[in-house]
């Protein structure tokens, strides 16, 4: 596999800072080495230019930093398109979870029915009338579906990018209340926590990516280290006790490669500042190798 390794350093999204370190942190790590060694082609191409929350206004509380955030959407999509029509495939390095505003609004105009695998701690369902804090990390996979404030709804001009039903959270246990109603609304197929402790996570992950698969045209895999439990990934910028377990996570990659679905690629909001020995970017590096390919044996 060609892959185009794109730093995307956002830290508008979220209130707590750091993870704009991120895409750092993961190269660091060993990342081209090891896609190297794994078999794979890594064109690493850098990152995009984002600017500090420091110089920049937050504008409107509902929906902070809502230009830069935009705008850095708009040019990472035409990054990630440009990936694949030159047939490579895109690994995108966070920064915030508003990053995958841009890349799979790119997946998406090429692959018109992609299903997105949403691994998060949250439900980032939140819309500019529902949301407690204004972030917009916490609110795009409800604008890729078409849900919220126009400019993050019709990135590039069009939207909805995703339909509800190719949608699937896995891992979720925060989320907000008024996101709660739109998830409901919007029959949005989510394996919560208790979901994975009652039915393993073979069998969750099995049913998530047939649901996310089942228009054959790609699966994005859109991957939050905060769905790990803190005693995992301590370098986030939310953590939530309760998360997947180091097995759990990587079953959950191995699968998904082992469907042969995975067009594209986001690990997002590893925040070294809060990290130990960059364990958390570590252990990444180490997922990203399991879901494109790496096996014991």
């Amino acid at each position: 596999m060609h892959i185009r390794v794109i730093g995307a350093p956002m830290d508008l999204g979220a209130d707590r800072r750091g993870v704009d370190i991120g895409p750092s942190a993961i190269r660091y790590a060993g990342l081209d080495d090891l896609l190297t060694k794994l078999g794979h082609t890594a064109h690493d191409i850098g990152n995009i230019v984002i600017p500090q929350p420091e110089n920049q206004p937050a504008g409107n509380p509902k929906v902070k930093y809502l230009a830069p955030i935009v705008k850095a959407c708009e040019e990472l999509a035409a990054i990630v398109g440009k990936a694949l029509q030159d047939g490579e495939f895109p690994l995108v390095l966070g920064g915030d979870h508003s990053i995958a505003l841009g890349s799979v609004s790119a997946v998406a105009e090429v692959h018109r029915k992609i299903g997105v695998l949403w691994i998060d701690a949250h439900g980032d369902f939140n819309t500019d009338e529902t949301t407690p804090s204004g972030n917009i990390h916490g609110m795009i996979l409800a604008a890729l579906a078409g849900l919220g404030h126009y400019n993050l709804t019709h990135l590039g001009g069009w939207g909805p990018k995703l339909d509800t039903q190719a949608i699937v959270i896995v891992g979720a246990r925060d989320v907000d209340i008024g996101e709660r109603a739109l998830l409901r609304d919007n029959h949005i197929h989510v394996f919560t926590m208790p979901d994975i402790d009652e039915r393993g996570m073979s069998a969750v992950m099995q049913e998530a990516i047939a649901i996310a698969g089942r228009n054959n045209d790609g699966i994005h895999l859109s991957l939050d280290i905060d769905a790990l439990d803190p005693r995992e990934a301590p370098g986030v910028g939310t953590p939530v006790r309760g998360g997947l377990t180091y097995r759990e996570a990587h079953l959950a990659m191995e699968l998904v490669a082992k469907s042969g679905q995975l067009v594209a690629m986001d690990v997002v909001e590893v925040n070294p500042i809060l990290d130990r020995e960059n364990a958390t970017a570590i252990l990444a590096v180490e997922l990203v190798l399991s879901a494109l390919g790496k096996t014991i044996l």
